[in-house]
């Protein structure tokens, strides 16, 4: 179980003092328990595997956009720290697709839907329905926006 990783992984990471690594993670098990007490179950329980990785995304979403507006902040130091924990957090996700790999599937998706590249108003109309079953045959796997990017390539082209 991933939950029961990260709980060893911070117990390791507290006997090696690395401090980041341990708040970073505690965080994450906080988050965990929030997500229990949220779907109605008792904090005590264990985590399944799935949602703990939907936490972590959100964690992940979480520092990128911190960091970002750090960034414009002009505020370094803190967008570096924010990047760090993204790292960490990164670790535990499952490897994301590629976009060669996102393109691959949404071809086969625009075959199997008889889509063809078009005029910009049958597009739009074409892009959500495409990138809603690109996005369901990845299950989590790819990133929305790197999907959405591929299918108005590939529907513009």
């Amino acid at each position: 179980m991933l939950a029961q990783k990260i709980r060893a992984d911070m117990t390791a990471a507290m006997k090696a003092r690395d401090d980041l690594r341990v708040q970073t993670l505690r965080g994450a098990l906080a988050a965990f328990v929030n997500e229990l007490v949220a779907k109605g179950r008792k904090p005590t329980e264990e985590i399944s595997d799935a949602d703990a990785v939907a936490v972590l995304k959100r964690l992940a979403k979480q520092r990128k956009e911190a960091a970002e507006v750090y960034e414009k902040g002009g505020r370094a130091e803190l967008a570096e720290k924010e990047n760090k924990e993204l790292k960490i957090i990164e670790e535990y996700l499952p490897q994301m697709a590629s976009r060669e790999e996102i393109e691959e599937v949404a071809r086969q998706k625009m075959q199997e839907l008889g889509m063809e590249a078009g005029s910009p108003a049958e597009v739009s109309a074409k892009a959500g329905k495409l990138t809603g079953a690109v996005m369901k045959e990845f299950a989590g796997r790819a990133d929305g926006n790197d999907v959405k990017e591929v299918v108005q390539k590939l529907l513009t082209s």
